[in-house]
């Protein structure tokens, strides 16, 4: 059975996505390219899918979407815990109406890891980088016999740590963080030596996993890396992408309108919102008496409270009132920059999510369907249009060029090279091959303990293998700390060598 066709809108957040699938939904209700009478646009961004707070997670303003109807849009409740799993199934059916209506689906959103796994079925039980919510202990009749031996082998402490896992990473101090993936490590050392033992949400995750599914995590994966996940559609792919140096400056006047049309009562609303709601993921402050001044702690790693903006003006709004006037507004403008850094720090993962995670999956099930004798070509075709350019040069570069490979697709006409659309496109889709499956992500995402960096064992440098090991040698503190202890050592060879020629001298 063939395919459904698809369109999926990625790139970094303040490149114009929204803009992009406004456009080609607005051509395919007039051109009715392959006999679609028009296109949806469904929402992938993680923040997106909260009510209210429109300045902070950049909606698009409904004026601005000229009659397009948007889903799975500021539908969700702010306190509300909303995962990658339940966004791909209420996405598959929305997606499933549109083609009813002899429409287009264009899925639009930065969080691209959600789009791949839209995509791409087949790997949500695993825990690697796409969250799952995960609850409940499977009967011990269930479990597999690796996890029945490991749980067995488990010293005191960690099976009662096992047996009552903290409720929420913000139940975890560093301590017990450290001894989070000690009980990792002992159940599943592959899986442990992909975490950072600070990372507690991923490690909890992963914890919790094996309680609610009966097996280890590294089975689970073992288990999906013997099939490559077919795509659930034929999906054509825009990446939107801007070079950084014009990006950036964009980025940061952005964060001044946003700024300007009321980012601080928002999240003052938000802030207040929190205080009052049942379902915010909160743990207790640090007032240990309970009193008055006790307040929660937000859990800036989930749900809403991880937009970017929110955790560092919430801070500033904290900030005591009577302080001088020249302190709060050293605080606002520090809060000002963080927000900007932040934003600048999540485009560039952006960027690499997409090289290093979704255009390898894209590649791999295009290598797959044209190895297929029943094959139809490239089933995920991707291109990158240069945004770097507004004005003219994006009505060229990006709109017209879009609505050119979007007809083709759509009537099943050939498509341009993607690699010869422009320079950007032929640098950074001209990626070196990657592993796409789970066991050799796994593998090639190993940290180890730095020893020579390691002053406390309470507190372990962990590093990955690979460039970020070979970075970390390079690092000034490294080399310093391993000169330290050479010297010892060379005073003492040097010794030594001395108490065996007096030994000779006086034989």
């Amino acid at each position: 059975m063939s395919l459904r066709p698809l369109i999926a809108i990625c790139g970094t957040t303040g490149v114009g996505k929204s803009k992009l699938a406004i456009e080609l939904a607005l051509a395919l209700a007039q051109q009715r390219w392959g006999g679609y009478t028009g296109a949806r646009i469904i929402n992938a961004d993680a923040m997106q899918v909260y009510a209210g707070i429109d300045i902070l997670t950049n909606k698009v303003p409904a004026e601005e979407q000229c009659g397009v109807e948007h889903l799975l849009m500021g539908f969700k409740h702010p306190g509300e815990q909303y995962v990658v799993g339940q966004w791909v199934s209420d996405a598959v059916r929305a997606i499933e109406e549109t083609h009813q209506r002899r429409q287009i689906p264009i899925v639009v959103g930065g969080t691209s890891y959600w789009i791949q796994h839209l995509i791409f079925s087949g790997r949500l039980a695993a825990p690697p980088d796409a969250p799952e919510d995960v609850s409940g202990t499977a009967p011990a009749s269930s479990q597999s016999a690796r996890l029945t031996q490991a749980v067995e082998l488990l010293p005191p402490e960690l099976l009662s740590l096992y047996n009552d896992l903290p409720a929420s990473a913000t139940d975890v101090d560093v301590e017990s963080a450290l001894t989070l993936h000690r009980l990792l490590a002992a159940l599943d050392p592959t899986v442990a030596q992909r975490w950072h033992w600070k990372d507690t949400r991923k490690v909890l995750r992963s914890l919790e996993l094996a309680r609610q599914t009966g097996r280890l995590p590294s089975e689970i994966i073992a288990e999906q890396s013997q099939a490559v996940p077919p795509p659930r559609y034929r999906t054509l792919c825009f990446w939107l992408y801007a070079r950084p140096d014009v990006l950036n400056p964009r980025l940061d006047a952005r964060v001044d309108q946003m700024l300007s049309h009321g980012l601080l009562q928002e999240v003052e609303e938000l802030m207040a919102a929190t205080t009052q709601s049942p379902m915010a993921p909160t743990s207790p402050g640090s007032d240990g008496d309970g009193g008055e001044e006790a307040r929660p702690t937000i859990d800036y790693t989930l749900g809403i409270y991880q937009s970017i903006g929110y955790r560092e003006f919430s801070s500033y709004l904290t900030y005591d009132a009577a302080r001088p006037a020249a302190e709060r507004e050293q605080a606002f403008e520090a809060a000002v920059e963080r927000m900007k850094t932040s934003t600048r720090q999540y485009a560039k993962r952006q960027v690499s999510w997409l090289r290093n995670k979704l255009l390898p999956a894209a590649r791999e099930a295009n290598k797959l369907s044209h190895e297929d004798p029943d094959g139809a070509g490239d089933v995920v075709p991707a291109f990158l249009l240069d945004a770097t350019e507004l004005g003219d040069s994006w009505t060229a570069g990006v709109q017209e060029t879009a609505r050119r490979i979007t007809e083709d697709f759509l009537e099943q006409r050939g498509l341009p090279d993607p690699l010869g659309l422009s320079d950007a496109a032929r640098e950074l889709l001209a990626v070196p091959e990657k592993p796409t499956e789970p066991s050799a992500v796994l593998s090639a995402r190993r940290k180890v303990v730095c020893p020579i960096c390691t002053v406390d064992a309470r507190d372990p440098v962990m590093i990955e293998e690979g460039d970020e090991w070979k970075a970390h040698e390079r690092s000034r503190k490294h080399r310093k700390l391993a000169a330290k202890r050479k010297r010892p050592r060379e005073r003492g060879g040097l010794a030594e060598a001395e108490d065996r020629d007096d030994a000779r001298g006086n034989s």
